[in-house]
């Protein structure tokens, strides 16, 4: 949830650099979280840590520093919050101080033995000015500092008290060099500079100021300072992390004249689904995915798919179901990544689980890929986010490489995640002799005409939206068979998220057994019809189902194959997009009801890149 950052620049120079890069990480990062804002300051001589925060959007806090400024500073941490321990205030928001003013903290994650740490900590004597878990990491990690004088020494001590999931990163004003950090189970990763270091949630923070980066482990502390980064596990021993380029720069996190992120990262899908599909072949033609490190044995004993993901990313493995059901003979099951580990799953050595995630850091997802792999399973992972956690922990890794995606509701990460399992499924085709090397080139060559035809579909977008500035209704419908399915979902989900009122997919089979009786005169229905081309009966089937709810005064909102003269009679609008394969039709059909989505929010009034209670990256069970 919550995004931090930290820097640490020239001992000998204060400055307001050290403030302007802390604000420009938590304008990038203000996606992971936007009920609150603050930073905190420190510099050499100064006798207590120079604060500022204020609840709201980031842009409150910058008002305030502009009508109180900030003095200069060598380091500086900030911290832009998803509320989870008490309301959206000031008093909440952080930085917290500790040590009269001498310490701030932030933190990322849920600390679930705050209460008792908390009643430890009221017996001492101290005192509390928020209803924050955070704030008790300050006093112990002030308690510590009294003891050991050493502020990485500190935070290690602190760690080791605490239980659930964080990220904490701290300053003090006897260290005004230095900034320290700690992760368990919540992101952090760090920004290498000549003279200056960095700190943040993902590489996002820091990108514009450096490509080069650090992953940090599990139960990790990490200690920056202007010329140095210093690793060590919970008990002191120093390790050496991995370090990586990041493979974007700062100007695929802008809007690029485009009125929201979500637009532009909805245009910015055929490039997403065209770079996923680079290099995956040898010079032989055959499939070939580089970052997969499971034997082809192993693949071939798989008996079973499990794919678990969250939200968004679930509906993609609704769609990878569809398709590595039909391309490798396997059964997929798709499990909603939070349910999965409560229900006692049947996985054993010859499962092989699928988790999806965009950020790579979603602890849901997380904790199943830990379960799975407690119980034998050899786990994939389908992640956007190099240096994560999730793929770092899993036995193999198949990057999407849509770039950074900023809005909060997700698009082109959707249609960059279907693509992998696309390719996934077709390589466990062709390891597993399913399918001969003609037949896996020919999707291959269907998958790689896709951004065009994606692009196509985006050119038509003002039909859709000048319909969405129209709609005046609080419940939408989407409905959808075999692909549409998902697809319909994932509309209703976008509609939820985006312009806050009622949409439900369905199956559109389902139809007839419940659902219908929501339709009433005016009702909105969106209907993803499938191709005449594929299995005609499927086709006929959801003809029928625009008549039920055409023939009870619904408004039918179609999308449908360019040509298909048969859903004409039946829809008050259609939305053509370009002939496709069945299977890889949701990449054509989902785009349309993105744009309606954004379209419709946007007519509101609303943030479309920022919804309210919603944050990008869930990183608390």
């Amino acid at each position: 949830m919550c995004g931090i950052v930290g820097y640490v620049g020239a001992a000998d120079a204060p400055s307001q650099r050290p403030l302007e890069v802390v604000l420009e990480g938590l304008r990038r990062l203000e996606y992971r979280g936007y009920d609150s804002a603050g930073v905190a300051l420190v510099a050499p001589g100064a006798e207590r840590v120079a604060s500022r925060k204020k609840a709201g959007k980031l842009a409150n806090l910058v008002e305030a520093i502009s009508l109180d400024p900030l003095p200069d500073a060598t380091a500086a941490i900030g911290h832009t919050r998803w509320a989870t321990h008490g309301g959206p205030t000031d008093a909440n928001a952080h930085p917290h101080l500790a040590d009269g003013g001498r310490l701030a903290v932030i933190h990322n994650g849920i600390v679930e033995n705050f209460a008792i740490l908390r009643d430890e900590l009221l017996a001492d004597g101290v005192q509390f000015h928020s209803e924050t878990d955070t704030e008790v990491a300050g006093h112990l990690l002030a308690k510590a500092y009294r003891e050991t004088g050493d502020l990485a020494s500190a935070i290690r001590d602190t760690a080791r008290r605490l239980e659930g999931t964080f990220t904490l990163l701290a300053v003090h004003a006897d260290e005004p060099s230095t900034v320290v950090g700690a992760r368990h189970d919540s992101p952090l990763v760090v920004g290498l500079g000549d003279g200056e270091n960095f700190l943040g949630s993902d590489v996002a923070a820091f990108v514009s100021h450096t490509r080069e980066a650090l992953e940090l482990g599990q139960d990790e502390v990490v200690t920056i300072t202007p010329d140095a980064v210093v690793v060590t596990d919970f008990a002191g021993r120093v390790v050496e992390p991995k370090r990586y380029t990041v493979d974007w720069d700062a100007s695929s996190a802008e809007k690029g004249g485009f009125r929201t992120y979500m637009d532009k990262e909805i245009h910015d899908q055929p490039q997403a689904v065209a770079e996923t599909l680079l290099g995956r072949t040898d010079a032989a033609g055959r499939l070939q995915l580089d970052e997969l490190r499971i034997e082809e044995s192993v693949l071939r004993a798989v008996d079973k798919i499990v794919v678990v993901a969250c939200g968004t990313a679930a509906y993609a493995g609704h769609v990878a179901k569809y398709a590595i059901e039909h391309w490798c003979r396997i059964p997929v099951e798709v499990e909603l990544a939070h349910e999965f580990r409560y229900r006692d799953p049947v996985v054993n050595e010859k499962t092989l689980v699928v988790a999806i995630t965009q950020s790579g850091e979603t602890m849901d997802t997380l904790m199943a890929v830990r379960h799975a792999q407690e119980q034998g399973a050899k786990v994939l992972s389908i992640v956007n986010t190099h240096g994560s956690t999730i793929p770092r922990e899993s036995d193999a890794v198949l990057y999407t490489h849509a770039g950074p995606e900023i809005a909060v509701a997700s698009t082109k990460a959707f249609l960059a995640q279907i693509t992998a399992t696309y390719l996934l499924g077709l390589y466990l085709a062709q390891v597993r002799g399913n399918k001969f090397p003609d037949e896996i080139a020919e999707e291959l060559a269907d998958l790689r005409a896709m951004p065009n035809k994606i692009q196509t579909v985006l050119d038509r977008g003002d039909h859709v939206r000048v319909i969405a500035r129209w709609m005046n209704s609080d419940s939408v419908l989407f409905l959808g068979r075999h692909v549409g399915y998902p697809v319909a979902l994932e509309g209703a989900l976008k509609l939820k998220e985006l312009a806050y009122i009622h949409a439900e997919g369905f199956a559109a089979g389902e139809l007839k057994h419940g659902p219908i009786a929501l339709v009433e005169p005016g009702q909105p229905v969106f209907v993803i019809v499938p191709s005449p081309r594929g299995r005609d009966s499927l086709h006929s089937k959801v003809i029928s189902n625009i008549q039920e709810i055409r023939a009870r005064g619904a408004r039918t909102l179609v999308i449908a194959e360019d040509g298909d003269e048969d859903v004409k009679p039946y829809a008050d609008e259609v939305f053509w997009v370009p002939e496709a394969p069945t299977l890889l039709s949701p990449l054509l059909s989902v785009v349309p009801l993105q744009i309606f989505a954004c379209e419709l929010a946007t007519a509101r009034g609303l943030d479309v890149d920022q919804p309210r209670n919603l944050a990008k990256s869930v990183t608390v069970e």
